[in-house]
C-alpha cells in the first residue's frame, strides 16, 4: 500500500497595505474638504481657499473662528475619507489577530488622511503659483512691488489712502485752479505710494529720514503744511504698526491652528476606519 503523502503549497504572502482603498478614501477626503471649503467661503469662514490667494485673517478673532472651522473641515472630511477606507479595503485571512486588523484599519485611515493632506497641498501651491504668476504679470503699471506683497498692500491701501488725501482747498488756492508748485509734477502717485508702501512695512519704529521724507512726500502731494503732514505721517504710521502687529499675531495664531486641524484629521480619519473594518467584518 502506497501512502499518498499531500503538500500543502505556501500562499503567496498578500500586503498589509490596500493602496486602492487608501487613495479612495484620501480622494473622497479631499472632495469633502473642498466643497466645505466653498461652503465656508459663502458664509464668511473659509481661510483657506483654491480660489482666493489673498485671505482676510487679520485680527486674531478672525483667526480664531477661521481655525474653529478649519478644525472642523478637517475633522468631518478626514472622517468620511477613513470610514470609506475601511469599508473598501478587502479583509484579510481569518486567522489575522484582531488587534492586528485593529491596526491595520486604523493605519489605512490614517494614510487615507496623508494622501489628501498631500494631495491638497500640491493643489494649493499650483493655484497659489499661478496666482501669484498671474498677478505679477499684470503689474506693469508702476505696481510691481505691492503684486509681489499683496497681502501688505491690501492691509494698508486704506492707510495709504489716508496718507496722500489731498487737502483740495489747499491745492486750488481756494479758486478752483490748481495752485502753483503744490503737485509733485512729473512723478507718478503710484511711485510714490509704492515707496511709502516699503516704509511703512518695516517691523520697527521709523528711521527719523524716513518720517521726513514721507512728510515732505505728503505734503507735496496733498497740500497739506508741513506740520500737518508730519502728523499725519506719525498718525498713519502708529495705525500701519498695529495693523501689522494684528495681522502678524494672528498668523500665528492660525498657525497653531493649522497644526491642530491636521492632528485632529489624522485621529478622525483613524478612528473613522476602524469603525468602516468593524463594519465591514460586521464585527459592529
Amino acid at each position: 500500500m502506497v501512502d499518498t503523502v499531500i503538500v500543502e503549497a505556501d500562499t503567496a504572502p498578500v500586503s498589509a497595505v490596500s493602496w486602492p482603498a487608501i487613495i479612495a478614501g484620501g480622494f473622497v477626503a479631499a472632495a469633502m474638504t473642498l466643497l466645505l471649503l466653498a461652503l465656508g467661503a459663502g458664509i464668511g469662514f473659509s481661510v483657506v481657499s483654491p480660489w482666493s490667494g489673498l485671505p482676510d485673517i487679520t485680527t486674531t478673532k478672525a483667526a480664531t473662528v477661521g481655525g474653529i472651522f478649519m478644525a472642523v473641515t478637517a475633522v468631518m472630511s478626514s472622517a468620511l475619507g477613513g470610514y470609506i477606507t475601511g469599508r473598501l479595503r478587502t479583509r484579510w485571512a481569518a486567522s489575522t489577530a484582531a488587534d492586528e486588523v485593529y491596526f491595520r484599519d486604523t493605519a489605512h485611515g490614517v494614510l487615507a488622511w496623508a494622501f489628501a493632506t498631500v494631495m491638497g497641498a500640491a493643489l494649493l501651491a499650483s493655484v497659489a503659483t499661478v496666482v501669484s504668476g498671474g498677478a505679477a504679470a499684470g503689474a506693469g503699471s508702476g505696481v510691481v512691488s505691492i503684486a509681489r506683497d499683496g497681502r501688505t498692500a491690501m492691509l494698508l491701501d486704506p492707510m495709504l489712502d489716508r496718507l496722500f488725501r489731498p487737502d483740495y482747498a489747499a491745492l486750488t488756492d481756494g479758486t478752483g485752479q490748481r495752485a502753483a508748485g503744490v503737485f509733485a509734477a512729473g512723478r507718478d502717485l503710484a511711485v510714490d505710494r509704492d515707496a511709502a508702501l516699503r516704509i511703512l512695512r518695516s517691523r520697527t519704529e521709523l528711521a527719523a529720514d524716513d518720517r521726513q521724507y514721507l512728510a515732505q512726500m505728503v505734503a507735496a502731494r496733498t497740500g497739506l503744511a508741513p506740520a500737518d503732514a508730519e502728523r499725519r505721517v506719525a498718525t498713519v504710521e502708529a495705525e500701519a504698526r498695529a495693523a501689522l502687529d494684528s495681522a502678524r499675531h494672528a498668523a500665528m495664531q492660525l498657525s497653531f491652528w493649522l497644526v491642530a486641524s491636521m492632528l485632529l484629521g489624522a485621529l478622525a480619519a483613524g478612528l473613522a476606519a476602524t469603525e468602516g473594518g468593524a463594519a465591514r467584518d460586521g464585527r459592529s
